[in-house]
């Protein structure tokens, strides 16, 4: 079958090439989908640019990607809640990474069945973005009428994490840039903050949570608008020190002037870092198809045109998800 492979570290057009590998082989617990679109996400340039290779290093070369939304065309044994012909979608784990591929093998419990209102292309856009959303927002504590202040609205996260906040009944904050507030507001943000004439620190203050979607300064910035006792959950900033021992990083800290932040305001950093739950997608697939979230896709690329959308995507002008389709 066909794959687009990082083959070696570096730019995009060098590192990336369209290689015959073997079909996969599937386990006891493992469905094999036939991949109908694919989903590329910031993780996957950053693997490509070589940026990763501490945290994940990868045998070379390695099929790209972890979004797919496609049919099952085989299952293992013990696979006893999907069938063959069912349609799915799923952000696959680690270990069983590269979806921009014909076919993709995974386990059946990071995997749902695709919300039926919505195409394969729109489906792909929605796992890794919607988990991160999803279980970063839920890790925060997000209750009805808690103020949220969501950064880069516009973004493939970011634009998920406004809709989820509003379905549990949040007001939202949310920055973007001037030429998006309109389509932004449209997601559902209670006041959209144009960063370019606004000073968001000035406008959200002591909000229930911050979601940092941004990392850097932005961080730390966070302690500044949240509440005495609130919550900060970064998905790019430092790891937590929780996150850094499950990571095998006995001795970590916390940077000092983080540490510092938190003790001031009496507030919690949480570093997420997002898991592939099947669960979790069938109860998104639930909320799509009450239209309390919507994907939002910037642009669809073929298969042959794969190596364009990562160009696109390191450009970092992408309104939503960028998605690749395979026919």
């Amino acid at each position: 079958m066909k794959a687009l492979q990082v083959i070696k570290y570096g730019d995009i057009k060098d590192a990336l090439a369209f290689n015959e590998v073997s079909l996969p082989t599937i386990e006891a617990n493992d469905v094999l989908i036939e991949v109908k679109a694919a989903a590329i996400n910031p993780i996957d340039k950053g693997i490509i640019l070589g940026n990763l290779q501490a945290l994940l290093p990868l045998p070379l070369p390695c099929t790209s990607a972890y979004d797919v939304s496609g049919i099952v065309v085989e299952k293992g044994n013990e696979v006893s809640h999907f069938e063959v012909g069912d349609m799915v979608y799923s952000r696959v784990p680690q270990e069983q990474m590269g979806t921009l591929a014909e076919f993709v093998a995974v386990t059946s419990v990071a995997v749902s069945k695709k919300p039926g209102n919505i195409s394969f292309e729109e489906a792909a856009g929605i796992p890794l973005a919607g988990l991160t959303a999803m279980q970063s927002l839920e890790a925060s504590g997000l209750k009805k009428n808690d103020r949220v202040l969501i950064h880069a609205g516009s973004g493939g996260v970011g634009s998920l994490a406004i809709q989820y906040a509003k379905a549990q009944g949040a007001y939202v904050y949310t920055t973007t840039s001037t030429s998006n507030l309109a389509w932004v507001k449209e997601l559902g943000a209670d006041r959209v903050i144009d960063y370019k004439t606004e000073d968001y620190k000035t406008i959200a203050k002591d909000v229930d949570i911050v979601f940092d979607t941004l990392g850097q300064n932005h961080s730390l910035e966070a302690f500044e608008v949240v509440k005495q006792g609130g919550i900060v959950t970064s998905v790019v900033g430092p790891l937590d020190e929780a996150t850094a021992k499950m990571f095998g990083m006995t001795d970590y800290k916390l940077p000092e002037e983080l540490a510092k932040a938190s003790r001031d305001k009496g507030a919690e950093y949480k570093f997420i870092f997002m898991h592939p739950n099947g669960s979790h997608l069938n109860e998104m697939k639930t909320m799509i198809e009450d239209e309390k979230i919507k994907p939002i896709i910037d642009k669809v690329y073929t298969f042959s045109e794969s190596i364009e959308a990562f160009t696109h995507l390191a450009s970092g002008r992408a309104k939503g998800k960028i998605i690749v389709k395979m026919c």
